[in-house]
């Protein structure tokens, strides 16, 4: 696209996207990038680029500019002048393929050293060097769409939240410490020796306080730092969120307010791909990791794993029987036209499944024209059991199931993962779709694994369905919490929640997970002040921005949406973060740098 304002015309009268057929004979001036030449003796091509696309510029008949421009390095920024004329050969594939600009003078105005990877083409480089030179990458075609995508889709989640009346407000960026989840980036104090401002990981005391200040619908997109590793969906170090929060509202409030301005945003900028229209499904949480095998189901894919625990109690398989006595379970995926599979693709799946942690994959095929039940679960899965096994399934004639039995965790996991490869073998994932879900009723606390001390599952903040009563009467991992996700295509966009605004549930919430009042008031006292004033019942979320662009932009990584992203170890490498400091800069902190303990 070209720009709608007035170019500056000292330096250019027209971009490099912006000629067309209309303009020629008209004296302009590019600049740009000289992203190639074809030099043919007495004729030279020069192809110059900019933000908006490129234009075809030559020179013929002038040896003194001939051999001027060869001696320009591809990448360097050059100015050229030239009237416009029609291509002898039009070139379809650019929108300014018809024309093309004769050079009749040129200004180097920065010259370009030897490129460590082709601006041009996409890049074979390792990411590493893309990275340390990300000036160069951000010049690329593909970069440059997905930065303007990404400031496109966020202008017009500005305009949909100030259409329902948010307010935008920012938040601060130094701020006290507290336990949500993941580390804080520390900063030390100067002032006070000693003592640290925190990051934050997450704008949210701040938005709860302005709900009791009387901001009853807040947003922002908002910068985030959490100190925890990279995924592919996720970028290490910091990122940001659409954050949101309102008041008076209940949960399907909540849902019915953002599910238009995601809908709308990904069927805006989704290049036709249908949205999944509000309201959204909604999938308790323990449902989902059932049917799904983890919190974030895809479902694009149609298939579904099923419960066959209770149908291998007493059927004499002496392994599954075991697992099942100490509160295993069994999980089946089925495989749609499955018994024509071979045995080394039922290998294939058990060596995967064992990659991923299984102890094992049993399988079970049903070639149907009156022909008996095929596989390792053949001698187990007989009369009532096979029918009860097949109807649980959803298979029918010609169909195959893989089934993994291990404690609940384990077996969820593995199970889900399969659930994908095989949809993905099977080319049975729906293309082309977004298809969003909230997973709701997650649990409000867990047991961690080392220790065995309850502790909040997600979000401490949040609103314990049952209230007092289930804090006080209830098995802690029996209660649930009025928490949810946002899901996109598998993708997690942001969890969220009712906020719990009484005191009393607080402090009894934080107790189960063993915190103290003083603890609490320590950590928390801002926000417990505030809702010992008058708090009214809130609730928000926050769906990271990052994602969605990268979703909508079909990115394989979140780093291909962001301009200066850190590598997966959380490493600057065009900045050189992080990076030693001056002991005199120590010193004005009152800090002192204790290297680790050599490894033997």
């Amino acid at each position: 696209m070209s720009p709608t304002v007035p170019l500056n015309h000292t330096w250019r009268s027209h971009t490099c996207g912006q000629l067309r057929e209309g303009d020629a004979g008209v004296e302009v001036t590019l600049s740009g990038w000289l992203q190639r030449k074809r030099n043919l003796g007495q004729l030279m091509f020069l192809d110059l680029r900019d933000r908006y696309g490129l234009t075809q510029c030559v020179v013929e008949n002038n040896p003194e500019l001939l051999a001027a421009l060869d001696a320009v390095t591809i990448e360097s920024v050059v100015q050229i002048v030239g009237t416009v004329r029609r291509r002898e050969n039009p070139n379809p594939n650019m929108p300014t393929g018809l024309v093309e600009v004769p050079v009749t003078r040129f200004e180097v105005m920065s010259v370009c050293e030897s490129l460590p990877f082709s601006v041009a083409d996409e890049p074979h480089a390792s990411e590493a060097t893309r990275l340390k030179h990300r000036f160069l990458d951000l010049r690329r075609a593909t970069m440059v769409k997905n930065l303007e995508l990404r400031a496109n889709i966020i202008q017009s989640i500005r305009k949909r939240m100030h259409a329902l009346d948010f307010v935008e407000v920012s938040t601060p960026i130094l701020t006290a410490s507290s336990p949500e989840g993941a580390r804080d980036y520390l900063v030390p104090s100067r002032r006070y020796p000693g003592k640290f401002y925190a990051l934050p990981q997450a704008p949210q005391m701040f938005k709860q306080l302005l709900m009791v200040g009387g901001i009853d619908r807040y947003f922002q997109i908002a910068p985030c730092f959490r100190d925890e590793d990279a995924r592919a969906d996720r970028s290490p170090g910091e990122f940001y969120q659409l954050d949101l929060e309102m008041s008076f509202v209940t949960q399907d409030e909540i849902f019915a307010t953002i599910e238009p301005v995601l809908a709308g945003v990904f069927a805006e900028f989704g290049n036709g791909w249908a949205a999944t229209p509000a309201p959204f499904p909604r999938i308790p949480y323990a449902e989902s990791m059932l049917k799904y095998g983890n919190d974030k189901p895809d479902l694009r894919n149609p298939l579904v794993i099923a419960d066959l625990t209770e149908i291998f109690v007493g059927s004499g398989f002496g392994f599954f029987e075991g697992v099942i006595s100490k509160g295993g379970v069994v999980r089946a995926i089925p495989v749609p036209k499955g018994a024509d599979k071979s045995r080394s693709w039922f290998a294939g799946m058990e060596d995967y499944a064992k990659s991923m942690g299984a102890g094992g994959l049993a399988w079970l095929q049903l070639p149907g024209d009156g022909a008996p039940a095929k596989g390792s679960l053949s001698k187990w899965l007989t009369g009532d059991r096979l029918t009860q096994a097949i109807a649980a399934a959803g298979l029918t004639t010609g169909d195959s199931m893989l089934v993994v039995c291990d404690e609940p965790h384990k077996a969820a996991k593995v199970a889900g993962l399969l659930r994908t490869k095989v949809g993905e073998d099977l080319g049975v994932i729906e293309q082309n779709v977004f298809k969003f879900c909230w997973v709701v009723d997650f649990p409000f606390y867990e047991k961690d694994d080392t220790t065995g001390q309850v502790i909040f599952s997600h979000n401490p903040f949040s609103m314990p369905q049952g209230g007092m009563e289930a804090l006080n009467t209830m098995n802690p991992l029996d209660i649930l919490a009025y928490q949810y996700d946002i899901v996109c295509n598998g993708i997690e966009l942001s969890s969220g929640a009712v906020r719990n605004h009484r005191p009393e549930l607080m402090y009894r919430a934080f107790e189960i997970a063993g915190y103290g009042p003083e603890k609490v008031e320590e950590s928390f006292g801002g926000l417990l002040r505030a809702f010992k004033h008058g708090a009214p019942p809130h609730g928000g979320l926050a769906p990271g921005i990052d994602r969605m662009v990268m979703l909508i932009a079909g990115a394989s990584q979140i780093r291909d949406v962001i301009a200066f992203p850190m590598n997966q170890q959380a490493e600057d490498l065009l900045m050189g973060a992080p990076a030693t400091v001056s002991e005199q800069q120590l010193r004005d902190l009152h800090i002192r740098v204790v290297e680790p303990p050599k490894q033997a």
